[in-house]
């Protein structure tokens, strides 16, 4: 097997399962939607935007998307919100973070439906990793992590596996993953002492911290699989991730690059949210 493992065989594996549901489902005239909430203009956000519409058309997965004002108070914030829950033709909402300082994202993050909230931004999402219930979304971005073991087999019950970075978009809920998978998980972060040492005794190490090329060869042990979930952009707009990739090249057995690794697979694990959720509703409606 090649050592760098790509994110693109990945994604095109899951687009392929989730296009052929998808069209089962609309043979019975049930057509899965997305609707993506854009608060602003961010050039960020715009980009996985234009990512996340060609997933879904690459999947027969109908979308649309709310742009509000930047400016928009929290009130008027909570009644488009509202209005898109409410909305039958709607199966997954994803919602742009950050939002703009007037809009507390611990009110918000309470009035997006938890069965529409497919990038886990509800708490109720939250617990159902937390008890390892199906019926829940994980972030699409740490599931993405998985799905990249889970291609590549990875073998994950009974190996010591590194998280570097606990947030709650990718680390928390990555190490309770991993968990689940029954991996012995130990979750890493700024506080950590002497971190290389712990990740070094690790079979896998996840990265996710944010911080450019901070994991190098001696933070791995020799064979260690490295999963780079970290996008960095430079003043020149250059991309790298977490891991000095070049460094680590020949100490991992397997390593994912950035760009062209886990990222790529993010939007198909959105789209795969999506079927999931449309599949739950009409379920619960006996469609």
């Amino acid at each position: 097997m090649e050592k760098v493992i790509k994110g693109k065989p990945v994604a095109d594996a899951l687009t392929l399962l989730v296009k052929d549901e998808v069209e089962k489902l609309k043979e019975n005239n049930i057509l899965p939607k997305l609707k993506i909430v854009r608060v602003g203009e961010r050039e960020d956000d715009k980009a996985y935007e234009r990512a996340a519409l060609k997933r879904m058309d690459s999947c027969g997965i109908l979308h649309e998307v709310l742009v509000l004002s930047v400016d928009i108070t929290q009130n008027e914030f909570i009644k488009e919100l509202k209005s898109v829950n409410d909305d039958e033709s709607v199966h997954g909402i994803l919602l742009f973070r950050p939002l703009p300082k007037q809009i507390s994202e611990d009110v918000v993050k309470y009035v997006i439906d938890p069965s529409k909230d497919i990038d886990c931004f509800n708490p109720v999402n939250v617990a159902k990793i937390m008890e390892g219930d199906v019926n829940g979304f994980e972030p699409c971005t740490a599931k993405a992590a998985m799905e990249m073991l889970k291609f590549y087999d990875v073998k994950l019950k009974g190996k010591k596996a590194a998280v570097v970075g606990r947030s709650m978009v990718v680390g928390r809920p990555v190490s309770l993953m991993l968990l689940k998978e029954d991996a012995t998980v130990t979750i890493c972060h700024s506080k950590t002492e002497n971190l290389a040492e712990v990740t070094s005794q690790a079979d896998i190490v996840i990265a996710a911290v944010g911080k450019s090329k901070m994991i190098t060869s001696d933070f791995i042990k020799e064979g260690a699989v490295v999963i780079d979930v970290g996008i960095n952009v430079d003043e020149e707009g250059n991309m790298s991730g977490d891991v000095n990739f070049d460094d680590c090249l020949n100490k991992a057995s397997l390593i994912s690059p950035v760009p062209a690794g886990v990222g790529s697979v993010t939007t198909a694990v959105l789209a795969s949210h999506v079927l999931k959720a449309c599949k739950l509703l009409t379920k619960k409606l006996g469609i």
